[in-house]
């Protein structure tokens, strides 16, 4: 994903937390995309995302994130 990407993903996300948890998902997120940008990320990164951003996303809007998150994910060959 590319730097606009990740900016439009991070906006997506952050719009969609619960009150009070931005900073943290923020944080997750940003790690998670300097792996991204230095090759490293990988499944087991992704198994440890998914439940910490489940756990602060407001819930009416789980379904509409994991939509979003599986067409991002398609770039690193899960499904």
């Amino acid at each position: 994903m590319d730097k606009q990407g990740q900016e439009m993903f991070l906006n997506f996300i952050l719009q969609r937390v619960q009150e009070g948890k931005e900073d943290e998902a923020r944080e997750i997120l940003i790690e998670n995309f300097k792996k991204q940008d230095e090759g490293t990320f990988s499944m087991d990164d992704i198994q440890q995302f998914v439940p910490k951003m489940i756990s602060l996303l407001k819930p009416e809007k789980l379904e509409e994130v994991k939509a979003v998150v599986m067409q991002f994910s398609g770039s690193f060959g899960i499904q």
